[in-house]
């Protein structure tokens, strides 16, 4: 096990980044449809294909999840990651016999939610063609089980208030149940991930091992531990997470998965959920282990999958490094990217 997603079985994760323009995309890729559910909490999201999340809405399984940069340029990576599935034969059947012959054709079903990162240095002067859907297409041709963490994908541009941000994955196998539970978020957030400005981590209490420094909680909190930050830019940051089970749920638990995930987010960044931010969490349920108990499982599953998605955003932070070509920018600048957390306090 690597402690990624990637723990659940059906479950792949690719990364296209463009590092002249300081952006990426990332793709979530499921072997077959599976559960899939959102909450939305912060106050400036920008997705696609959301609504059909719904528990009433006619879907059952989504085929795979984009996270980008590039603000609202960026919902076009889910078109290129629709046009590779389509081209494996992936999709919800729209008319046609059993095989989608006879005037049928497969729709793949790609949900998407997309970060700020088109002030931090990159060059952006892309013309009529941004480069999302190319980047969106490649990040799900190349998906696999062993991905990188950090300044990838769609943590590419990616910043905190204080720090480069960057993606972070991480899973845990469910106490006394069967379930394992993984986590994936792409860090962008308006607030921070450290403790003031030092180098300890908000998520220290969900640590396994060292994976993120081993520091664990400061002796004291400093002064400005709590303190807002300077930086504000609306609508100019966001996390976006996936949490993901092998649990069997329907689309309502499912979406109650994601609803107690978000305290994740909560034990990780102070401030969250803030209306700069555009936070999104996704729940997919690849369905290969049925609940005993559907009420005690679920909230078992809600608690695991808070602790790993506070994990995954330490390790995205705690993995991120400064970009080649981009000079760290003084950690408020508006534009530019703050040092990465190795820089300032060391690998």
């Amino acid at each position: 096990m690597t402690s990624r997603i990637t723990d659940i079985p059906g479950i792949r994760v690719g990364h296209a980044s463009d590092l002249r323009a300081a952006t990426g995309v990332t793709a979530i890729l499921f072997d077959g449809p599976v559960t899939a559910a959102v909450d939305v909490r912060g106050g400036g999201p920008g997705t696609r294909e959301t609504d059909l999340l719904d528990p009433e809405r006619t879907v059952e399984g989504i085929d795979a999840l984009v996270l980008s940069g590039g603000s609202a340029y960026g919902l076009d990576a889910a078109a290129g990651a629709v046009a590779w599935l389509a081209e494996q034969g992936r999709g919800f059947r729209v008319g046609g016999g059993k095989d989608c012959e006879a005037g049928g054709i497969r729709v793949p079903i790609v949900p998407a939610a997309i970060l700020f990162d088109l002030l931090n240095g990159g060059d952006k002067a892309w013309g009529r063609f941004p480069p999302y859907r190319e980047l969106g297409y490649a990040a799900a041709r190349d998906a696999g089980t062993d991905f990188a963490l950090g300044s990838v994908g769609a943590g590419t541009g990616a910043r905190t208030g204080n720090l480069k941000g960057g993606v972070g994955s991480a899973s845990a196998t469910v106490a006394g149940t069967g379930f394992r539970v993984g986590g994936l978020a792409a860090v962008n957030a308006f607030g921070r991930v450290t403790v003031g400005d030092g180098p300890h981590f908000w998520a220290a209490p969900y640590e396994r091992g060292a994976e993120f420094g081993g520091l664990g909680w400061p002796a004291r909190l400093s002064a400005d531990a709590l303190a807002f930050p300077a930086r504000a830019l609306p609508g100019g940051a966001t996390t976006l997470a996936v949490v993901a089970t092998d649990a069997r749920l329907t689309k309502a638990q499912a979406r109650r998965l994601a609803v107690t995930a978000q305290d994740g987010l909560a034990r990780a960044i102070q401030p969250v959920h803030t209306p700069l931010d555009g936070d999104v969490v996704f729940a997919v349920a690849t369905g290969a282990v049925p609940l005993a108990d559907p009420v005690i499982d679920l909230a078992r599953l809600g608690d695991a999958a808070a602790q790993v998605l506070a994990r995954a955003v330490a390790l995205g932070v705690h993995a991120a490094a400064s970009l080649p070509g981009h000079a760290p920018a003084a950690p408020l600048a508006l534009e530019g990217l703050p040092p990465a957390w190795r820089d300032r306090f060391g690998g």
